[in-house]
C-alpha cells in the first residue's frame, strides 16, 4: 500500500482518455463520456473532443498502486494526503466525480 491518502481527481485536465481505467490492474476507475464539436476559428473545420459524464473510483477494489496516477498524460489525477473513511455497506466505497473532486478543496 502507498504512503499516499486516496486519489483526487483534477476534473479540468481530463480528456476521458480511458487510460487510467484500462490499466488499472483491479479495474476499480469506470468513466463515460461523450464527443462534442467544436469551431476554433471561423473557417476552420469543427473539431471533436471528448467530455467527461461520469468518473467514479471503487475504494472496495483499489489496492492504491498509483497505476492510474503513473500513467494519466493530462495529470487528471493526483495523490491526496486525506484517506477514504470506512463505510457502510460497500456501494458507499463507489465515488463519483464530486467526491474525488471535492478531495483537493
Amino acid at each position: 500500500m502507498s504512503a499516499h491518502g486516496s486519489i483526487r481527481l483534477i476534473e479540468e485536465n481530463c480528456t476521458s482518455c480511458m487510460i487510467c481505467a484500462r490499466e488499472c490492474p483491479t479495474w476499480c476507475i469506470s468513466l463515460t463520456s461523450h464527443q462534442e464539436k467544436t469551431v476554433p476559428a471561423p473557417g476552420a473545420r469543427p473539431r471533436t473532443h471528448n467530455v467527461l459524464d461520469t468518473f467514479e473510483i471503487d475504494w472496495s477494489l483499489c489496492m492504491y498502486c498509483g497505476v492510474c496516477i503513473e500513467q494519466c498524460p493530462t495529470d487528471a489525477l493526483a495523490w491526496e494526503q486525506h484517506h477514504v473513511g470506512a463505510a457502510e455497506s460497500l456501494p458507499d466505497l463507489a465515488h463519483g466525480r464530486a467526491e474525488l473532486a471535492a478531495r483537493g478543496e
